[in-house]
């Protein structure tokens, strides 16, 4: 499994603990008027906007990241245009929704048939949790889970944070300009992806995901991975599977194809679902679904949509209102 699909890694040793305290680094502040003011000044598009009609009707695709650099959360003028034409907002799971975190927490515990670790997975596990700063109660979780936390926060070393998310901001928007959000997934289907009761699949996933962690490689895919989203570069990321050298054996190519394109015809079948129903649907998922031929744009240009992409406009052109401007 490539964790850095996730967020990046932090290099540390592989035995052992840490020979110093580690330096934790600063936890996520709210975004705030200094924030707002700050994206004002700048105000640029980021991420990939798709415009997709049918019917009369107009929707749009957004692929966004699920950790991000602080100043990335607010939307730019292309992107602020689609959320005030929209009137539903559906992403991959609403994490606000209490019911979507309810079923996440429960999803994420072991359950009685959930491996015990070799002792030398669970040592190298311990020292990053360690050398993260992670809390205690991590430990509790199922053996991927905890790493792919600890995947989160190793990528706060590079200003990347899973609290800047921009699917979580998007949510807690949406409510701020009143306006419905619909979860695509359960949070119970897509932890069933990501985890599993096969004590050698999952040895296998978390030696790869250790070293990833202790040899620093994902850091540099996600730095890779972050940018080319920030900046719109399409083309990086349909060759994600070129430099990312996370996609090299039979296996890590079925888990990438299973946990990324295979979601996509449900996926898109929700979308299509929404735009029928009337509605003006702003549809923001993870990046990866959106490229190649099994992404969203061609599957659904495949159900009969127009699909355009929407270029990020030129920065300080205000070319759209602000979000709580009238629709």
């Amino acid at each position: 499994m490539c964790l850095a699909l996730v967020v990046p890694a932090l290099a540390a040793h592989a035995q052992g603990k840490a020979d110093t305290a580690p330096v934790c680094p600063p936890v996520a502040t709210p975004i705030g008027p200094a924030d707002a003011e700050a994206a004002r000044r700048d105000d640029r598009d980021r991420g990939l906007l798709w415009r997709i009609e049918k019917d009369g009707r107009t929707s749009w695709l957004y692929g966004t990241i699920h950790a991000a650099e602080r100043g990335w959360v607010l939307p730019g003028p292309a992107v602020r245009e689609a959320l005030r034409r929209a009137d539903r907002i559906a992403l991959e799971v609403d994490l606000m929704d209490p019911a979507v975190a309810s079923g996440l927490a429960a999803a994420v515990m072991p359950g009685p048939n959930t491996p015990l670790l070799p002792e030398p997975l669970a040592r190298r596990l311990r020292v990053q949790s360690e050398a993260l700063c992670a809390d205690a109660a991590l430990a509790r979780l199922r053996p991927e889970i905890q790493l792919m936390s600890l995947v989160g926060l190793a990528a706060r070393t590079a200003g990347i944070d899973p609290a800047y998310g921009i699917d979580l901001f998007l949510a807690g928007l949406a409510r701020a300009m009143d306006k419905k959000v619909v979860s695509l997934e359960s949070a119970e289907a897509q932890i069933a992806l990501l985890v599993s009761d096969d004590p050698v699949k999952v040895a296998r996933t978390m030696d790869e995901g250790l070293r990833q962690l202790e040899g620093g490689q994902a850091r540099k895919i996600i730095a890779t991975l972050t940018r080319a989203w920030a900046e719109g570069q399409l083309e990086t990321l349909r060759h994600y599977g070129d430099w990312c050298d996370c996609l090299k054996t039979a296996e890590d190519r079925a888990d990438y194809a299973r946990i990324v394109e295979g979601r996509n015809p449900a996926l898109a079948a929700g979308i299509a679902a929404q735009h029928a129903a009337g509605h003006a649907v702003f549809a923001a998922v993870g990046v990866l679904h959106m490229v190649g031929p099994e992404g969203l744009p061609a599957l659904m240009a495949a159900q009969g949509f127009r699909v355009t992409r929407v270029p990020h406009a030129a920065p300080g052109s205000r070319q759209g209102k602000p979000l709580n401007a009238p629709r």
